[in-house]
């Protein structure tokens, strides 16, 4: 088998922001993982780019207009004048407004974006970009840490060449806002394997929700407690995945790789070593389907680090030493200085057998309600997106340059694009 094509997309900048005091999110732990890739020698083994900032009209192929406007104005310092807004758009403790978030915005989902590029292009078989996977946000609002969702932007762009994408989380929260873009096609199907139950963030994810009209059956949720071990997610993980991939067939994955679904994390609540959350990955890459690979939650910053490096690894078939290189931060890693994160001896499993079972035969039990073939009409693909030539840094003309840029990506806004019962948002249709 051939070597495959790896696309890795990070940028310094990333570390440089800062959600606040005791705010769980700390993009700093983008810089520890980067540094643990240089110091293992991982990037000798693919190709590096630096994410361009996405321009304000590709963010709204999904979000809405009046909220993509609202996060390019805001500010630290004219918030208090917005407060109408702020509770509008759902920003506020979880979602605060900090210095260079549009461009943190911009920058984050430019590299899922880009990752998607490479792939319909060949140029790549995986994408990795560790700083997108925020899969909370929603079409007009802000949640759960999140302001653009990187994930479905990407996904828009890989139906462009793929009849279907599958959508994989191991977050340990439901991946709701991709869930919810995509609850009425059967060109997406959502696969999501989190905590469910005690008012857990965000509080959906129900094993009956597997959506509606011709999403029927397209969304896949599930649910499991407190203490989720390596062999529980496993025994669920494996058999469904297996199943999904040879009925749904999909031309494409986009992998969600939450880590606070890693144990002693500082919000979740799993007890998942690093093997075990590696292992889900291993899984998905052996299919040797094109494949997006994103970060999301983690907040225990120094197990996060450990990894996603661990699975950048993976990704591009180096084998690693179990002792952490000498890099910039290695001092974070104390006291063992070593890669792995060990499952914590004294949390109790909460998953019944007969439950986890229960929830097996219920989800497969649903995949069989699928055609083998999904009835997914073949479109021809679109010209293939080339990559702007301005620099976006440079403030030309943004009327002029909106309007070229949304022109040539099909980019279509008009109310009758937000009324058909199958795809309520119209993403489907600026594509096809």
């Amino acid at each position: 088998m051939s070597k495959k094509k790896v696309s890795y997309f990070y940028d310094s900048e990333f570390g440089e922001n800062y959600y606040g005091a005791n705010h769980p999110m700390k993009p700093h732990r983008l810089c520890m993982t980067h540094h643990l890739v240089l110091g293992y020698g991982l990037h000798k083994h693919m190709e590096v780019y630096r994410p361009r900032l996405l321009h304000p009209v590709e963010l709204m192929t999904f979000h809405s207009e009046d909220y993509v406007d609202f996060l390019a104005r805001v500010t630290p310092d004219n918030q208090a004048e917005m407060q109408e807004q702020l509770i509008h758009f759902n920003m506020g403790e979880d979602c605060p407004v900090f210095d260079g978030l549009f461009q943190f915005c911009r920058r984050y989902a430019g590299g899922s974006i880009e990752g998607a590029v490479k792939l319909n292009q060949g140029d790549s078989d995986i994408a990795i970009n560790w700083s997108g996977g925020l899969h909370h946000a929603k079409k007009s609002e802000a949640s759960g840490f999140c302001y653009i969702n990187d994930l479905v932007l990407a996904i828009l762009e890989l139906l462009k060449y793929h009849a279907r994408v599958l959508y994989v989380d191991i977050d340990i929260h439901h991946g709701d806002g991709v869930e919810e873009a995509f609850y009425l096609t059967d060109r997406v199907l959502t696969v999501s394997f989190h905590k469910y139950g005690n008012y857990f963030f965000p509080g959906t994810g129900d094993i009956k929700d597997i959506g509606e009209s011709h999403g029927k059956y397209y969304s896949l949720n599930v649910p499991m407690r407190d203490g989720t071990d390596d062999r529980t997610f496993e025994y669920l993980f494996n058999p469904i995945m297996s199943e999904v991939m040879k009925v749904f067939q999909p031309g494409a994955v986009v992998l969600q790789c939450g880590a606070d679904s890693l144990a002693s994390d500082r919000l979740g609540c799993f007890n998942l070593s690093l093997e075990g959350h590696r292992k889900a990955v291993e899984f998905m890459k052996a299919f040797n389907v094109p494949m997006l690979v994103t970060g999301g939650g983690g907040y225990t910053k120094q197990n996060v680090a450990r990894c996603w490096a661990a699975e950048t690894a993976l990704l591009v078939d180096q084998e690693i030493s179990a002792d952490l290189p000498s890099n910039d931060y290695y001092e974070y890693f104390a006291p063992d200085f070593r890669i792995s994160v060990p499952p914590r001896k004294q949390m109790d499993n909460n998953n019944p057998k007969p439950e986890v079972e229960r929830i097996l035969r219920t989800v497969l039990e649903n995949l069989r309600e699928l055609a083998h073939t999904p009835s997914v009409q073949m479109h021809e693909a679109v010209p293939a997106t080339e990559l702007p030539e301005y620099d976006v840094e440079e403030e030309e003309n943004p009327t002029v340059r909106l309007g070229k840029y949304a022109c040539g990506h099909l980019v279509v806004r008009g109310p009758e694009y937000f009324e058909d019962e199958r795809d309520p948002y119209g993403l489907v249709d600026r594509l096809v």
